[in-house]
């Protein structure tokens, strides 16, 4: 299996671009905070020989492939079983810290996942599969009510109510077990109208991924917790693939890059001035070439900032 065929990393020269001022320095440390099979961390291993790459994972197999996807590099990187948002246990003062959000190319493509609703597979959708509820005890065991509301908050889904009450009317008689018995019953309940505008699966697949991994808390205390492990002159590239995790990317980087003095005050004492500056005009998105090569870099928003001082 060659990885570089399977895996085409997004936006791979701007963030390389937006993290170089940082890497510098010998023994410049990079965290690949999500690191997947490794693309991005090669890129980076191989154009800047002085720095360490610390790799963190929640997804085991992800570990265990970009592990032998960067061997050669074994005496620069060391790699991580964990959560991002545990970031700050294992580094201080990086210098750059990438963060590429949402569901994996591995996760998408390895079909016994339950990841993709257009493959037929054991309705798992953990990321970390050693531990955690799985998408099928989501549910068994949820109530109508709170089925809707991860669909809606999760998935934006206007069909959120009827979903809900079609798959309780239908895990009576069966409980799902696999992807496609989800998709049956989420596209019998669509009106054919709304078939129309998409497949009715997305969204709500999409929810469920999101509640099973916790995604959105998870990314609400890994962004500040990332930004606090970076060195002064330090910068975090971020990358999200829908609009609630790039809500929350915003929100950080907004936060972090204004002054907190009290309005009306004469003289902006140090300890209010902002901890970050903004590296990027909002938020950037992939160019028409790369999302014809690449269809997984069309929904990508980028976001960069850069450590300008420590907390007082």
């Amino acid at each position: 299996m060659n990885l570089r065929d399977i895996h085409t990393p997004v936006l791979l020269e701007r963030c390389v671009e937006l993290m170089a001022p940082a890497l510098t320095a010998d023994g410049a440390v990079v965290v690949d905070a999500t690191l997947g099979m490794g693309g991005h961390s090669e890129a980076l291993l191989e154009r800047f020989p002085n720095i360490r790459l610390v790799g963190l994972d929640r997804d085991t197999d992800a570990l265990r492939i970009a592990g032998e996807r960067l061997a050669r590099f074994s005496d620069r990187t060391t790699f991580i079983h964990t959560v991002y948002n545990e970031i700050g246990r294992y580094v201080q003062d990086a210098s750059a810290i990438l963060m590429d959000l949402g569901v994996s190319s591995l996760q998408l493509d390895e079909a016994d996942r339950g990841f993709a609703y257009s493959k037929d597979a054991p309705l798992d959708m953990r990321m970390d599969q050693t531990d955690g509820i799985t998408a099928a005890e989501v549910l068994a065991t949820y109530s109508e009510g709170n089925l809707r509301r991860i669909f809606e908050r999760y998935g934006e889904e206007k069909l959120a109510a009827r979903y809900a009450r079609f798959i309780v009317q239908a895990r009576a008689d069966k409980p799902f077990v696999r992807s496609q018995d989800l998709v049956d019953v989420l596209q019998a309940a669509t009106p054919a109208a709304a078939q129309r505008t998409g497949h009715p699966a997305k969204r709500v697949f999409q929810a469920l991924r999101i509640e099973v991994n916790a995604e959105l808390s998870v990314l609400a205390d890994a962004i500040p917790a990332a930004m606090d492990a970076l060195a002064v002159g330090g910068r975090i590239v971020v990358m999200s693939y829908q609009s609630l995790e790039d809500r929350l990317v915003k929100q950080a980087f907004a936060a972090a890059s204004a002054s907190t003095a009290p309005a009306g005050l004469p003289v902006e004492l140090p300890e209010h001035a902002p901890r970050f500056r903004t590296l990027t005009k909002g938020a950037e998105m992939a160019g028409e070439e790369e999302k014809a090569r690449n269809p997984r870099a069309i929904p990508v928003r980028l976001r960069a900032a850069e450590r300008v001082r420590k907390a007082a």
